[in-house]
Order: structure tokens, then sequence, then C-alpha cells
């Protein structure tokens, strides 16, 4: 199944503008609150309708706004799974699904009921009402009800946010689960990094109603390209940047000057590095390691974040005093105790920026 988007919707204060193509994988649309996720989700599936711009699902064109055309709803083929679920509260799980059934003859609508129930582990919740559920249960069934009806494209619109920390995971691991056997496009639609990099293949990273980056989920982690890409793929370490060689860079903000490992595009704006490939140097080894001031730390049960400033030796005129904007270590490896770097706050010790894992940022797409 494929799916190609290219629409545009004004409102007062926001204007949606965002154009891509999926096949047969599962896409993430990763953004803020208010960034365009779920309402470009409500276009597709036309429960909102754009001002114009073009919607074609498996080759049928369900949108144009030159030609006129807007397929109801019901006719789009495309399943939606909501935050709240939607399941009609004074019918049984079996009669939620026998609804989007009801013009299959009932035979054939039973046989499907049965399928879908036993493949989601539903089997026992058939006679049930939705108040008599729990979270990951409701869950399920509604994403039971989606399925029954043969979608050729799933969308599911922060379908863990209603549970708990323990459900989230356990019902995460079904959902996946339940998506190995759709052979259509899925659409995932999450604030949460993480989520978006375990359950999806594709990223489409929106901010302000565009997309400002896409691609393999593997790359844009790797090198998001700009600054919008790299604060919401989860980068903390952030400052702005100035070319000053075909691999060198000044970090006025960290008071270091810095080598790469690719070549500085001219556009360069800012530097980012994430926290887990900041690290203790291998012996011998000197580029772009630094003697940092251990400032603070905050422990976890798994993990340490010490927050460091660097003692700039890269301009001897600059005072560490001086260096506004902090870096962060974490240090994920509970073999590598925390304490052997730095015991207190105002102790020093010396870490490597690798070159191989600056990222070069532009300030927009």
């Amino acid at each position: 199944m494929s799916l190609l988007v290219d629409i545009r919707k004004r409102f007062p204060g926001f204007s949606l503008s965002v154009s891509f193509r999926a096949e047969n994988e599962r896409v993430g649309l990763l953004g803020a609150s208010g960034c365009g996720k779920s309402m470009t989700l409500k276009c597709i599936a036309g429960i909102e309708t754009p001002d114009e711009g073009k919607i074609v699902i498996d080759g049928e064109t369900v949108f144009d706004s030159a030609k006129k055309i807007c397929v109801p709803p019901q006719k789009r083929r495309t399943g939606y799974l909501f935050q709240s679920y939607a399941l009609f509260p004074t019918m049984t799980i079996e009669q939620n699904l026998a609804i989007v059934l009801r013009k299959v003859p009932k035979e054939e609508r039973q046989r499907r009921i049965g399928e879908i129930f036993e493949k989601l582990h539903l089997e026992g919740l058939r006679n049930r009402y939705p108040g008599r559920l729990s979270g990951g249960q409701q869950q399920r069934a509604a994403l039971a009800r989606i399925l029954v009806s043969d979608p050729k494209i799933v969308m599911l619109d922060e379908p863990f946010s209603a549970l708990d920390a323990f459900l989230r995971s356990q019902v995460e691991e079904e959902v996946l689960e339940t998506l190995q056997s759709f052979k259509g496009t899925v659409l995932f639609v999450s604030h949460d990094r993480d989520e978006v990099f375990r359950i999806c293949d594709e990223m489409k990273i929106l901010q302000e109603g565009r997309i400002v980056a896409s691609g393999r989920k593997e790359d844009l982690f790797r090198n998001p390209g700009n600054l919008p890409a790299a604060r919401l793929t989860g980068c903390k370490n952030i400052a702005e940047a100035k070319k000053t060689g075909t691999r060198r860079i000044a970090v006025p903000a960290w008071g270091l000057a810095l080598d790469t490992k690719e070549a500085v595009p001219d556009g360069i704006a800012y530097v980012g590095i994430r926290a887990h490939h900041i690290r203790t140097p291998h012996p011998g080894e000197t580029v772009n390691c630094f003697e940092f001031k251990v400032e603070r730390h905050k422990d976890s049960p798994f993990e340490r974040t010490e927050y460091i400033t660097a003692i700039a030796k890269a301009d001897p005129d600059k005072k560490a005093d001086d260096v506004k904007e902090n870096l962060i270590r974490i240090v994920p490896d509970s073999e590598e105790a925390p304490a052997e770097h730095a015991e207190s706050p105002s102790d020093t010790a010396l870490f490597v920026l690798p070159p191989e894992h600056l990222l070069l940022l532009k300030a927009s797409s």
C-alpha cells in the first residue's frame, strides 16, 4: 500500500503544510504538542478537510482540491486509533467490532471477528463493556476494531499516552507484534522520540506545521542536520558554532575549538553532541580532549548525569566562569563508575568530544 500526502491547511496563528510519501512501512511523525501531527492524520482520514492539496491512498485519490475530490471518511479504508480509543461504551467489545462490519455477511463477519480476537488475545473479553476493561485491554479492543475492517492504512495517534509506564511497555510490545502482520502503511504519531525509534522505520520530524527533517530513523539520529531536528531527537548539548577551517569549528559558549570528522559545511550555525558520546580519553588520545570542571551531578537508579564546563584551553583569555552553557555527561555503563571521574562538584576530569560524533547543524531545514 502506498500513501501520498501534499496538503495545506490554515488556522488563525498556525499553518499546516506537509508533503511526503510512504510505502508499506511504519512511519513516525515526531514533534512537540501543537506542531500539526494529529491534524495531519485527521486530514488523511477525512475528519478534517485541507484547504488545498492532494491525498492518494494505494493509487486512489481521496482528496484533490483542484479537482474537487473529497472522499468521505468511511470510504477511505483508513484505520484511526484515537487517544481516547473511541469505543462505544454501551456496546460489548464484540458489538463494537460487529458494527464496523454491519454490511458484511453474518458468517464472514463472525469469522473475521473471531480471527482478530484470537490474534490480539481478546477472546475472553467478547461480552465485556469498555468500562470494565483496563487501559491496555481497551487499546487492544480499539486496535482490533480498526484491523477487522481491513484498512489500507493504520494511523496511531499518541496510542500510549494514557497508560502508566509499566503498562505502556507491555502494550507497546503487543502493538508491535500486531503490526508485524499488517502489510500496509502505518503512521505513528508521538512526541516521544524513544517510542518512535522503537516502533518505526522512517521518521518525519515536524515543527510548527512543517516537516523539518525526514528519513530512516538511524540516519536522523546519527545526523539530524538542523537545530530543530537535533532538539526533537533528544540532543541536549547544542551551542552556536562557527567554521574556522575545512574540518575545524569554534564553539564560543563552550570555550572550545573542535576538530570534525567530516568537512564543515559553509552553512553551519550550531554544533551538537549527544551526552552518551562524551567519554574519557583512550591512552594517548589528544584530539578534542579537554579538561572539564564538574559543576554538579544527578543520579538515578541506573545512571548518572554530570554537568560539566570546559576549562577553556583553546582560548587562554577566556575564563571558565564566562562559559554560560553546560555540556551534559551521562555514564550509561554501570561498569564505568561515575566516581572514577569526579567525586564531587568542583572536581576536574578529562573528557573527549569524538570528532565522529559531532553533529554539524544548520539553523533550520
